[in-house]
């Protein structure tokens, strides 16, 4: 990604947010909004850290992830102020003086020991909307999270400035790059530690500044939805490969999925091709004014259809959708907002004043119930897999007859298909920020 380019978008990307700011404070009765970067957490009964995740409110403004002990002031009708930690320091890598793009826009005072930031915050904290977790309090200011103001700024979130799109454009890229490292991996005959070794490679992060930890199971292990646990050995056969990975960039993440099948597996690679296809089809209806739980629903249906055509069920799939069958070859949502983080906040929020927008009866995993707008991001990863205790609860079922058991419990072997894109809704078709990236590869 071009410098000259983010410096470009940059401005008007802090422009929305003091605006942001501005009326979330006004609503709350603040006149300071108060973001600490965070610290670092430590193991019980060791002096050991847990890896430094920044608050998403401090790199909505900056693209600084790591700067523990660093806070922002936004206070409106003035510059932006950076409190920038420093330390003298030689036990650790102290962080780098701020430089680039963002410099010339915020006010920056370097400070060497955290504590030294208070002479930097406004005197009163009772006039600060502080936003952070608790172990981020410095003296008296105490994050407080005023709902007001949090759900004003979490309801925004949703629409991505140019800023931001590019950002994500940049980390779906270095995503899309890990994933053909991955591919080739497991055509290679790799376990699922070497496959994961080989993606950390190709996107040039380590485990820790990825986005989520690595999904990647061989064989039944893709039946396991957050399956992680990495066999340092490969099967005697591999049959198939999902892989569920993301990466970073300036803080904005990636979340992609694939599933392979290897080269004797032509029966798995006809069920990944038929949801492939039907994920496509959904991609393409992420545009303004559709109602995301429908087209949960709708993706349920078409994965119904799905299932019968290849000789899974003997049902409709209107029948299948209506008695529950789908959930259990589809027991997740079909996804979720994406940007700061991989689950962005405010999927469920009415309004920017706060409420909640149910999910769909008989769908309690969905993560998005909002209507689609444009400039909003979000996922779409459909599945069919074939999970032993979900399974099992079908065939205690009525229904149970209407499912071809043999073939269900052939395809055990392979675990499951899921394919997830990032997705765009703009003023007319879809951008698709995941196929693009593999296209432009």
């Amino acid at each position: 990604m071009p410098t000259a380019l983010l410096g470009q978008l940059y401005p008007e990307h802090l422009a929305t947010l003091c605006r942001h700011a501005a009326t979330a404070l006004e609503r709350g009765g603040y006149d300071h909004l108060l973001i600490p970067a965070g610290n670092a957490h430590y193991q019980f009964l060791d002096d050991m850290p847990y890896p430094f995740q920044v608050n998403p409110h401090f790199k909505h403004w900056l693209p600084i992830t790591k700067a523990p002990g660093s806070w922002l002031v936004i206070t409106p009708g003035k510059r932006p102020q950076l409190i920038y930690l420093q330390p003298h320091d030689y036990w650790h890598v102290v962080p780098e003086a701020p430089a680039g793009y963002w410099v010339s826009h915020v006010d920056i005072t370097i400070i060497r020991d955290a504590a030294d930031a208070t002479r930097h915050l406004p005197a009163d904290p009772a006039r600060c909307a502080i936003i952070g977790e608790p172990p981020s309090a410095l003296g008296s200011h105490v994050p407080n999270n005023p709902e007001a103001v949090v759900n004003y700024l979490h309801y925004q979130r949703a629409w991505k400035t140019d800023y931001e799109l590019a950002m994500m454009r940049v980390a779906s890229k270095l995503g899309v790059r890990a994933h053909r490292a991955a591919e080739a991996a497991f055509r290679a005959g790799e376990s699922e530690y070497g496959i994961h070794m080989a993606y950390l490679a190709a996107a040039h992060e380590t485990e820790n500044e990825l986005p989520y930890g690595n999904i990647i199971g061989l064989n039944e292990h893709g039946a396991v939805l957050h399956y992680m646990s990495l066999d340092r050995n490969p099967p005697a056969q591999s049959h198939s490969f999902l892989i569920d990975a993301g990466a970073s960039f300036h803080g904005y993440a990636c979340d992609i999925t694939r599933t392979y099948a290897a080269a004797h597996a032509g029966e798995f690679q006809a069920l990944i091709d038929a949801v492939d296809e039907a994920q496509r089809g959904f991609c393409s209806k992420v545009r303004k004014g559709l109602n995301y739980p429908d087209l949960h629903v709708h993706a349920h249906h078409v994965l119904g259809g799905i299932l019968r055509d290849q000789g899974f069920i003997r049902m409709s799939p209107e029948s299948a959708v209506e008695s529950g069958v789908t959930n259990t070859f589809f027991p997740h949502g079909l996804g979720h907002y994406i940007g700061l983080q991989v689950h962005d906040i405010g999927g469920f929020q009415q309004s920017d004043t706060g409420g909640t927008i149910p999910r769909p009866p008989g769908h309690p995993y969905l993560r998005l119930t909002r209507t689609i707008d444009a400039n909003q991001v979000m996922t779409i990863e459909p599945g069919i897999y074939f999970i032993d205790m979900l399974l099992a609860e079908l065939k205690s079922r009525d229904v149970a007859a209407d499912v071809n058991w043999e073939k269900v419990d052939h395809f055990r072997q392979y675990g499951g298909v899921r394919i997830e894109d990032d997705v765009v809704c703009t003023g007319g078709d879809p951008e698709n920020l995941t196929r693009d990236a593999f296209a432009a590869l």
